[in-house]
């Protein structure tokens, strides 16, 4: 049996604000039936960034998230502005976050943080050869203190269940893979 997709009769929106837009579809599966609540989210799409010092260390960066109440080791990263390149946008966060610059980027990972529910992209990126060029420039809402660790210990954070957000440990997973080609 093939997979088809749903075919979309119609939409509304229940909520169309900045950072969370929701809606409910009424979808035609491939059996006939219709489902008449299927409730999307609306995001922005997502860079993240495995990012590598000069020296070989990966930049991380450690803050609060509200919505789980944990303090979170984490992948720098943030929202793509509008029809900003992902690669603009990994830079640009990158450099606010971070206050490094680097000297490579590679995309190397394109993952969808859960098609289940909503239906935005995170680009995961590769940067080489970073140095710090700027102070951090963070939006009024962030607080975050950026940590350097080397390889083997951002392998011991994942092994000890250290880093708790799923999209920063897959971009981990892809970025380490990576690195062990070279």
């Amino acid at each position: 049996m093939e997979i088809l997709k749903w075919e979309k009769l119609s939409s509304r929106y229940l909520v169309k604000e900045k950072w969370a837009t929701l809606r409910v579809d009424t979808c035609k599966l491939q059996n006939g039936s219709t489902k008449d609540d299927y409730y999307v989210l609306e995001y922005p799409n997502w860079v993240n960034a495995i990012a590598l010092t000069e020296d070989s260390k990966l930049i991380m960066v450690r803050q609060y998230r509200h919505a789980a109440d944990i303090v979170s080791l984490e992948i720098p990263g943030g929202v793509i502005d509008g029809d900003e390149l992902p690669e603009y946008a990994i830079r640009r966060e990158l450099l606010e976050e971070t206050g490094y610059s680097f000297k490579s980027a590679e995309l190397i990972a394109t993952l969808y943080p859960n098609p289940a529910t909503a239906d935005n992209v995170t680009y995961t990126y590769l940067l080489k050869g970073g140095i710090k060029t700027h102070e951090q420039h963070l939006d009024d809402h962030e607080i975050l203190i950026v940590e350097e660790y080397t390889i083997a210990e951002v392998k011991q954070l994942l092994a000890t269940h250290k880093i708790d957000q799923a999209l920063h440990c897959a971009a981990l997973f892809y970025g380490l893979m990576k690195l062990e080609e070279h």
